[in-house]
């Protein structure tokens, strides 16, 4: 299982949403880059850089310091935020990023979904992002009338080899994670699931870990690790044990 560290940017700035409110924002640097190389010396084996701005308004506002935070690392990182069309895709894969992170833009375009997967398939995740069972977009500003099971499905028949699964509710909450509703998403495929939202200690991983067998690959971790909740070393330790 990997622990993979979020740096969530927001006007050029690593904060944390609660429950993706958009108008509850807690400021934790200045400097991403500067977080993105900190958590690196820690041991961080992956990072989870998403475009606040982006996911908000479909553009990405904060291109030229992820591209700085790509330069500054030598561990993979996965980005997201505002990715919308195949040219964006193709300038950020060219650009030391490993993996692109689509949301909203599949949910509400399958051609482009199966086009993307098809050139793609293994740099590409969805996250899905979902407020009880319901899949959410747009940032998190809607909900659409999809299932998370069922989308999950409809995702790994077109292809996609990893999918995020969120749980908004439970995010930037440390209120644990929805264990239930992983459970869910681990049964209905067969693709590896990361999970995210509301990670609150190294107990909270402990019992992500044991969904290991069933598919869960890594977990997402923001504010836990900003407000010292969670040593990321000791996590590292935890989630690379054997069973």
């Amino acid at each position: 299982m990997i622990l993979f560290p979020a740096i969530d940017i927001k006007n050029g700035k690593v904060v944390r949403l609660s429950q993706g409110k958009f108008h509850e924002v807690t400021i934790y640097s200045n400097d991403p880059v500067a977080t993105a190389k900190n958590w690196q010396s820690l041991g961080a084996r992956w990072l989870h850089v998403i475009d606040l701005d982006g996911a908000q308004t479909g553009e990405m506002k904060n291109i030229s310091i992820i591209h700085e935070i790509a330069k500054a690392v030598t561990i993979p990182i996965q980005v997201g935020g505002g990715i919308r069309s195949e040219e964006q895709i193709t300038k950020l894969l060219s650009s030391n990023i490993n993996r692109i992170i689509l949301g909203t833009r599949v949910i509400e375009d399958k051609v482009f979904c199966k086009k993307i997967l098809n050139h793609w398939q293994n740099r590409i995740i969805v996250s899905i992002d979902a407020s009880r069972g319901i899949v959410a977009q747009k940032g998190w500003s809607s909900l659409s009338t999809l299932k998370a099971t069922d989308f999950a499905k409809e995702l790994e028949s077109f292809g996609l080899t990893t999918l995020i699964y969120t749980d908004i509710a439970r995010d930037g909450t440390l209120k644990g994670p929805n264990i239930p509703a992983i459970s869910e998403i681990l049964s209905a495929v067969k693709i590896p699931v990361i999970a995210s939202g509301g990670v609150s200690s190294l107990e909270d991983l402990k019992q992500l870990k044991k969904l290991e067998p069933k598919g869960l690959a890594g977990a997402i971790v923001g504010k836990a690790i900003y407000e010292s909740h969670i040593d990321i070393q000791q996590a590292n330790q935890l989630c690379l044990q054997s069973e």
